[in-house]
């Protein structure tokens, strides 16, 4: 007897396309034009290696923390709002190691996948810093939130969040 299938789960966004695509890709040309200041370091700039034509890529992507180890290594955590689904993070799972721009500074970077329970409560505490955001990315995924920290807990552990780390200490 067939297994039953599973129950649709949230839906992803669909991929900007059009117009909307290249709204989408005007930050990368900021940066690339030296503007990255502006966004005082709530986006950053990830340059990435394609993992089928081996080409460098680049994504502007939000932050959702930063933080600066003991040893003195930045770190910076990311979403993937579109899913697993998304170039840039399938392009990091193949080839975990990449490169940031944050403002003007460039930093070597190693990529690690967070667990679920740990992207809950990164979204946890996400949510009331930035709750207009938190609230649109759970919409557009399908999910219904009433802005409890449960909930957002809920939602964090459906999205994949990476961790990039600092290659090296301050001066880099």
């Amino acid at each position: 007897m067939p297994e039953p299938a599973p129950l649709p789960g949230p839906q992803r966004p669909p991929l900007p396309t059009g117009l909307r695509r290249a709204a989408v890709r005007l930050p990368v040309h900021m940066f690339r034009a030296g503007l990255g200041p502006l966004f005082r370091g709530r986006l950053l700039l990830l340059v990435h290696t394609g993992r089928t034509s081996g080409l460098p890529r680049r994504t502007v992507i939000e932050v959702v923390e930063s933080a600066t180890a003991a040893d003195g290594r930045r770190s910076w955590t990311v979403a993937s709002g579109f899913g697993p689904g998304s170039d840039w993070y399938r392009n990091l799972l193949r080839t975990p190691h990449a490169t940031v721009q944050v403002g003007r500074g460039f930093h070597a970077v190693t990529a690690h996948v967070l667990p679920a329970e740990e992207g809950g409560e990164l979204m946890a505490r996400y949510a009331p810093r930035h709750p207009r955001t938190a609230r649109r990315l759970s919409a557009s995924m399908g999910f219904t939130v009433d802005g409890g920290a449960e909930d957002y807990r809920r939602v964090g552990e459906s999205i994949p969040f990476v961790r990039l780390v600092a290659s090296t200490g301050p001066g880099r």
